[in-house]
C-alpha cells in the first residue's frame, strides 16, 4: 500500500515568520517563546524520553485511563469516526483510541514536526489498513483546514498529555472554539487535562533529576542557533521550573547566568543575570476551571475519568 501524503498546511510557519515571532518574544517584557519551538527532531526525541521519566507522572496516568476507559469514550463517540489528532507525536496514544473505535473511517493526525509525523502516519497506514490515514503538517495552535474525510463521518477531535495546559486561559479557550468549529454538530473532544496537585510533585515532573527536561528547554536554543544563525551559549543558561499557586501553573524558563549579548538574526539581544525566557506554562485544572474552559469554547464536560492515584484526567467533550 502507498504511504499517505504529508499535507503542508498554511500553518507551517516558513522562515520568515519563524524570525519575526522569536524576535517579537524576546524584545518583550518579561522574554518569552511559544512551546511550540521545542519540537524539532531532537525536541520531539527528548519529549518522549521525558514521557518515561519516573517523575513525569502524566504519560502513565493518561495511559492507565486510556486503557481502563477506551471502549467507554468508543461508546460515547459511535462507529464511523473520523479521528482528528491534535500534537500526534510519537503516535502511541492514539492506538488505543482506534483499537476501541468502531470502524474508524479516517485518522488525520496534525503535527509541527514533519519528520515525526510522516514516520507515525507511514506505521499507523500500515497498522490500520482500513482507515484512511490523512497527515497534516502545521502548527495546529492556529488554524488548521482539514484534508477530505470520508462523507458521513462524525469528527472526533483527541488532544490529550494535557497539552491544553500550554495555552494561557484566554487562549485556551480561544484554541477550543476553533476545535468546536472543526468538529461541527454531533462532534465531540477527547481531552487530557492534569489536576491541580501539591507543588513537591509538580516541580519534580518538570525539572527532573537526570535533565532531560533542562536538556529539552535548552534545546530549544540549539534551534535557533541553527536556524536563524543565534549565538546562544548553552552554559550561560540555567533550566528553572516553578510552580505559581495564584496563576494555578508550572512555568518553564532559562535563565541567564550572566549578563550578556546574544545575537538573533542579526539582531542583538541584551540578558541581565537572572533574567529569564518564559518557555512554556503548563495550567492545572481543577472541576471548576475545566467546566468554565469548556462552555466557554461552546463544548459540555459529559464525562470525566481519572487514574487510580487521581493526578489526571481524560474528558469526553460533547460540542453543543
Amino acid at each position: 500500500m502507498s504511504a499517505p501524503d504529508v499535507l503542508p498546511a498554511a500553518a507551517a510557519a516558513p522562515a520568515a515568520l519563524l524570525r519575526a515571532e522569536v524576535l517579537r518574544g524576546l524584545r518583550g517584557t518579561p522574554k518569552a517563546l511559544p512551546p511550540k519551538l521545542f519540537y524539532d527532531a531532537r525536541g520531539a526525541e527528548l519529549f518522549e524520553e521525558i514521557t518515561r521519566l519516573d517523575e513525569y507522572y502524566l504519560t502513565r496516568a493518561e495511559h492507565e485511563i486510556l486503557d481502563a476507559r477506551a471502549g467507554e469514550i468508543a461508546a460515547l463517540a459511535g462507529p464511523r469516526c473520523a479521528l482528528v489528532e491534535y500534537g500526534s507525536g510519537a503516535g502511541v496514544k492514539v492506538r488505543r483510541l482506534l483499537d476501541a473505535l468502531a470502524e474508524p473511517a479516517a485518522y488525520v493526525p496534525i503535527d509541527i514536526s514533519r519528520e515525526q509525523l510522516d514516520a507515525v502516519a507511514r506505521q499507523l497506514a500500515a497498522e490500520y489498513p482500513g482507515v484512511a490515514v490523512r497527515p497534516v503538517w502545521a502548527d495546529y495552535t492556529a488554524a488548521v483546514r482539514l484534508p477530505a474525510l470520508p462523507d458521513g463521518a462524525r469528527r472526533l477531535a483527541f488532544f490529550p498529555g494535557s497539552t491544553i495546559g500550554n495555552f494561557h486561559p484566554a487562549e485556551a479557550a480561544a484554541f477550543l472554539h476553533r476545535v468546536r468549529r472543526t468538529v461541527g454538530a454531533g462532534g465531540a473532544l477527547v481531552l487530557g487535562v492534569d489536576r491541580r496537585k501539591d507543588r513537591a510533585t509538580l516541580e519534580a515532573a518538570y525539572d527532573d533529576r537526570r535533565g532531560v527536561t533542562a536538556a529539552f528547554n535548552r534545546n530549544l536554543l540549539v534551534r535557533l542557533n541553527r536556524e536563524l544563525d543565534a549565538t546562544f551559549d548553552l552554559a550561560r543558561f540555567r533550566h528553572r521550573a516553578r510552580w505559581n499557586d495564584a496563576a494555578s501553573r508550572i512555568e518553564m524558563h532559562l535563565e541567564s547566568r550572566v549578563a550578556h549579548t546574544v545575537h538573533v538574526a542579526g539582531e542583538p539581544i541584551a540578558f541581565a543575570a537572572g533574567e529569564t525566557i518564559w518557555t512554556e506554562s503548563s495550567y492545572k485544572y481543577d472541576q471548576p476551571r475545566l467546566d468554565a474552559l469548556a462552555a466557554a469554547a461552546g463544548f459540555t464536560v459529559e464525562r470525566l475519568w481519572t487514574d487510580t492515584a487521581e493526578r489526571f484526567w481524560v474528558g469526553f467533550l460533547r460540542a453543543r
